[in-house]
């Protein structure tokens, strides 16, 4: 899978953009404040329908213009199509094959990309929020109907929050709504618990010996899922449903005293462990960054495993953030199996044989250089 073309129309600091990409590594060269990250950027929204930066669309559409678009070929399988996302103050359009997509789990998954910026280096001592978005998105990837049953898991949690609030301050006496909330809110909890225990279960596979060979078999990396109840991935839906039930029967009053939600996914944590000890807690920084590039190399074997095909890489401004060591092994693994996107402000002192290869775009103010 790789990306032939893209074209950005009053996109962030682009008036008009179009460039043909290289199948192999591609170089994004430019001082800081340029538009490098915008263009990685464009690639991962055309993915993923959304920025990595910003949750406001807005923010992505020059302040005199009425949309923003990105436009990109993608060739997959031997096939070549076209897809499109379009922000506009009305809202967002997403076509695939020139056919607007009305739910999103009908187009992510067309193109798939995995991104490592510096903030992914802060997956390991980050908040909890880092690592569940991390999960979320990857398992969107694969397996798109979890995007729906994420976007309902969290429709419904925001209602039954207000309910809480309004049960809290005596607004509403009738818990029976609550109950109703509750019910639906298990639903997709359920869903979305035992996906995520049968991604980490892949992941480990691949992400393991990638850690093993990165710290030379000294290491040895584990991955355990921290839910925020007693639910295992020896369990099946059933069984974690029932212990949803369980949990919410028995912390219903506490939850409308704070009037807000206690269990479910979104209070769930990704835990990593070098050698028996947490590498949050105890690890080094050349521990933890060694953990974060396992995990980005590893989804990356673990998407071409589910889809056959190898996702598009964009390594937007990190080389620089690895030492000598983990960069040469980072481009080593990737070299002549994934189109590779890379940003920095200069490819000096990066030696790399993968990057004499490449295709090199200098960007200044928005426009590409010759």
């Amino acid at each position: 899978m790789h990306i032939k073309d893209i074209a950005l129309t009053t996109y962030r600091n682009y008036d008009r953009l179009a460039l043909e990409f290289d199948d192999t590594i591609n170089v994004i060269i430019g001082e800081n404040a340029q538009g490098k990250t915008n263009l990685m950027e464009s690639i991962y929204l055309l993915a993923f329908t959304k920025s990595h930066r910003t949750p406001r669309d807005k923010e992505l559409i020059q302040w005199d213009a009425e949309y923003a678009k990105i436009k990109g070929t993608i060739i997959k399988r031997n096939s070549r199509f076209p897809m499109e996302i379009v922000l506009s103050k009305k809202g967002k359009k997403a076509k695939l094959n020139h056919i607007e997509q009305r739910r999103l789990s009908d187009y992510i998954g067309a193109l798939n990309v995995v991104m490592f910026a510096p903030e992914d280096l802060n997956l390991v001592k980050g908040n909890p929020q880092v690592r569940r978005r991390f999960i979320d998105m990857e398992i969107g990837q694969i397996q798109p109907r979890y995007i729906y049953h994420l976007g309902q898991y969290q429709k419904v949690l925001r209602q039954r929050n207000h309910l809480l609030k309004d049960l809290q301050r005596r607004r509403n006496e009738d818990a029976t709504m609550l109950h109703v909330l509750t019910e639906q809110l298990i639903e997709h909890a359920a869903i979305i618990v035992e996906r995520r225990f049968q991604f980490l279960n892949l992941l480990r596979e691949w992400a393991a010996p990638i850690h093993r060979g990165i710290s030379r078999e000294l290491e040895k990396l584990e991955i355990f899922y921290r839910p925020s109840l007693d639910v295992s991935e020896d369990m099946d839906l059933d069984a974690i449903k029932e212990s949803y039930i369980a949990k919410f029967h028995g912390i219903e009053t506490k939850e409308i005293e704070r009037g807000t939600t206690l269990a479910g996914p979104h209070r769930d944590d990704l835990v990593f462990y070098v050698n028996g000890r947490d590498v949050q807690t105890y690890g080094s920084q050349g521990q933890q960054r060694t953990t974060a590039l396992s995990l980005k190399l590893a989804e990356i074997e673990l998407i071409n495993k589910e889809t056959g095909e190898y996702p598009v890489l964009l390594l937007d401004d990190v080389l620089s953030e690895l030492d000598d060591y983990r960069q040469s092994h980072l481009l080593h693994t990737i070299r002549g199996k994934v189109q590779t996107f890379v940003s920095t402000t200069s490819i000096d002192g990066i030696e790399h044989e993968a990057l004499q290869e490449a295709e090199l775009f200098y960007i200044e103010e928005g426009i590409r250089k010759k």
